[in-house]
């Protein structure tokens, strides 16, 4: 009986000395997991090496990367897309200026027109004159167009009025009314134009293209008229060679305001 009491205590130490070398197993180094080769090769592949060898900075393999390839991942993560679709002209219509990368030409600076002057804006301002209603009063200096309303008050446009050498003033009435109006330059015009090299048309149907714009206001027997034009920045100058210029928008708004036989005086 002695005896099995001496056993039994004996176990019981056994047992605690091994409790805790079995708690420091937890914290040893464990064996490495083995993965099954069909599962790591999907991602094998994508490292685009040999099975088993990892890319390294200082790996040729990563080196000989061309580095416009690298220009177009690049780019790619700034302006979105695919890399396939990441091209020159990608650059060019989304890059900041001075932005370059490799192997992609450097954006070219876009080309841009003056702005229009929103003073110029059709408004109705306080006028006092002696001119009838419906009359239209053409400052030259000011580069404004009125139109007379009655009580004081007069409806302004900003116009493109003759440069230099082509200011005229005298006082018409309109004789002709034109939608899209056709132009046929006169011959010194075109003699003048021709001297400084540039060869103008003798005659170009009315359209969006036709510098004389969306409308056209006959004065008189002259070969001037208050017409539109397809550059509206340059209202607000003297511009022209004695014609009054208007934004095609305000041209097609005084045309239907006003009818032949109204009064224009230009000053």
């Amino acid at each position: 009986m002695k005896k099995a009491l001496l056993l039994f205590g004996a176990a019981l130490v056994a047992a605690a000395i091994a409790q805790p070398a079995a708690a420091r197993d937890r914290y040893a180094e464990r064996p490495p997991v083995v993965v099954s080769p069909d599962l790591s090769a999907p991602w094998v592949m994508q490292l685009k090496s040999k099975p088993g060898k990892r890319l390294t900075r200082a790996d040729p393999a990563r080196r000989a990367v061309a580095p416009e390839a690298r220009s177009r991942t690049v780019l790619e993560n700034i302006f979105g897309g695919s890399t396939r679709t990441t091209t020159a002209r990608t650059v060019r219509r989304h890059a900041p200026d001075g932005f370059q990368t490799a192997g992609i030409a450097a954006p070219a600076k876009r080309q841009i027109k003056p702005q229009f002057d929103p003073k110029y804006l059709p408004q109705t301002v306080d006028y006092t004159t002696a001119e009838a209603p419906g009359t239209i009063v053409i400052d030259t200096v000011q580069n404004y167009l009125y139109l007379i309303q009655s009580g004081g008050k007069a409806r302004r446009y900003g116009v493109g009025t003759g440069k230099p050498g082509f200011e005229w003033a005298g006082t018409h009435k309109i004789t002709r009314k034109q939608e899209w109006p056709d132009w046929r330059p006169p011959a010194e015009m075109i003699a003048r134009e021709k001297a400084k090299g540039r060869v103008l048309p003798a005659y170009l149907p009315g359209g969006p293209e036709n510098p004389m714009g969306a409308r056209g206001l006959y004065l008189g027997s002259t070969l001037y008229r208050i017409h539109g034009t397809n550059q509206p920045w340059t209202i607000g100058g003297a511009v022209s060679s004695g014609c009054i210029r208007m934004r095609n928008e305000d041209v097609i708004d005084l045309y239907e305001r006003v009818g032949v036989g109204t009064k224009v005086i230009v000053s």
